[in-house]
């Protein structure tokens, strides 16, 4: 009975508010993009927009499970060992915590895919390389470029 008692003492310490939100962003001609949707300390769900031929880097997320779903585009994702397959809309993945992954935007249109993320434990340092090190989203190292956005063109 005790540990039911602090699952209820620890969920009503939670915020319970119910998050809506809409599938829409600007398309790009250069660059990405990610917002945050809807959060909770457990899981996270954001929208990504990369421009033709955008990509990022081999990386890991230790702390956390993410799925990404296509909503338009295709992506072609990468696994440690090599090229996993290219996907389109509708069609998804799912990436454990701490496996190493990396994309590319592969279609003749910009790609927007749906990110839902679960982090079991907050860590320091949530991306690394395949350095070990810490790699930030937003860096060189990442391939980061900021979006450029196509004027009066949306994803919704």
């Amino acid at each position: 009975m005790v540990a039911n008692q602090e699952l209820t003492e620890k969920i009503s310490n939670e915020s319970l508010e119910l998050q809506v939100f809409q599938l829409k962003t600007q398309l790009l001609s250069k660059g990405r993009s990610d917002y945050t949707l809807a959060k909770t300390d457990l899981m996270s769900v954001r929208i990504k927009c990369y421009a033709q031929g955008g990509e990022n880097v081999l990386h890991s997320h230790p702390g956390d499970d993410h799925t990404f779903v296509i909503l338009a585009g295709k992506a072609r994702f990468f696994g440690k060992d090599g090229e996993v397959g290219v996907f389109s809309r509708n069609q998804g993945i799912l990436v454990p915590r701490g496996g190493f992954y990396k994309f590319q935007s592969c279609g003749d249109e910009p790609l927007v895919m749906l990110r839902i993320g679960a982090e079991k434990e907050k860590i320091p340092v949530n991306r690394i390389g395949i350095d070990g090190k810490s790699l930030p989203g937003k860096s060189k190292e990442n391939k980061h470029e900021d979006g450029v956005l196509i004027e009066g063109l949306y994803y919704e």
